[in-house]
């Protein structure tokens, strides 16, 4: 029963999008009814510490600034035993406690974005999960009726070109059971993707080697650019394959010290992070790109922001000022 609900909700989200497509622009919209087809969201990542503390209340403030949709990362109650285990080392260093979504069930938390006009494209995982524990999973977010589920980084070994087929071949896999539920799987990217082996980049790779009817992708800005590629060149190359977009700038160019591998060279670039529109990067340029090459979602993501109420008011009027 819950796979044909996900599915029938598959089928009316996809004819919503449709009838709101940002390419109706070229029809003629004024940019007025233009914006209001944007969707502009906000990854829990950004504000982790005020999500856990209240819920509810974060809800109802991200509805009243003006965000529609919500982007949650686990671990969850439905997680593998491996995740829950392995984000237990992880909370303590980002002062959590507990495990989304935070002391409500789902059918708790679909009642509350329903109350506050929200909804739930997407959310973040993590590969054990994806590989042990993945029909516990489908059944369980059914509910929220989200599209995608995002592996938000390959924490495993990836030393060669190897490596990427093997992921590759696994992505596809696991796309396409998730696409008997009416989903697809996401990869998002996180910087390592752009160090070449065999004079091939695995960003690329990637993108040319999985099913598009079964794998997506979503495009951190920030991580890109510290990685040294474009995201407009990448939105350009690769139209109809991001669907989802993570939004911050940076208070100056960032660069990996290495080639993005480790979590520690990712907590180097916190720091330099800023709101969207605030910093170096050409986001109106990415934003207006994203729209042009079939982005579906565009989240705000500065990871941890250490001013939470600060950054969601500044960066949803730049975005929907664009």
């Amino acid at each position: 029963m819950k796979r044909r609900t996900a599915i029938k909700n598959s089928l009316l989200g996809t004819g919503a999008l449709l009838a709101a497509s940002p390419f109706e622009k070229v029809l003629g919209q004024s940019p007025a009814e233009f914006e209001s087809k944007i969707n502009i969201g906000v990854q829990l990542f950004t504000i982790p510490k005020m999500a856990e503390a209240d819920l509810k209340g974060t809800l109802q403030t991200l509805s009243e600034l003006g965000y529609t949709e919500i982007e949650f990362f686990g671990p969850y109650g439905f997680s593998s035993e491996k995740a829950i285990a392995d984000w237990e080392n992880i909370k303590p260093m980002l002062g959590l406690e507990k495990n989304a979504f935070y002391g409500y069930s789902v059918k708790e938390t679909v009642a509350l974005l329903k109350t506050f006009k929200l909804s739930t494209p997407s959310l973040h995982t993590d590969l054990d999960t994806l590989r042990n524990n993945l029909d516990k999973m489908l059944d369980a977010v059914a509910p929220l009726e989200a599209k995608y589920l995002v592996l938000p980084a390959i924490q495993e070994q990836r030393n060669s070109l190897e490596d990427y087929k093997k992921y590759a071949e696994e992505f596809n896999a696991i796309g396409e059971k998730m696409s008997k539920y009416g989903m697809k799987f996401v990869y998002h990217n996180h910087g390592y993707e752009h160090k070449a082996f065999d004079r091939e980049i695995p960003m690329d790779f990637l993108l040319q080697n999985t099913n598009e009817a079964y794998v997506q992708f979503e495009l951190d800005v920030f991580w890109m650019q510290a990685a040294g590629a474009n995201p407009i060149d990448y939105l350009k190359a690769y139209p109809n394959r991001f669907k989802l977009l993570h939004l911050k700038d940076a208070k100056e160019p960032f660069r990996f010290a290495g080639d993005g591998t480790t979590p520690e060279e990712w907590v180097q670039g916190f720091p330099f992070m800023s709101d969207p529109g605030d910093g170096v990067y050409d986001i109106k340029g990415i934003v207006e790109q994203g729209i042009k090459s079939g982005v579906e979602h565009f989240f705000l993501e500065r990871d941890l922001t250490p001013e939470p109420e600060k950054t969601l008011k500044n960066s949803y009027e730049y975005l929907a000022g664009l």
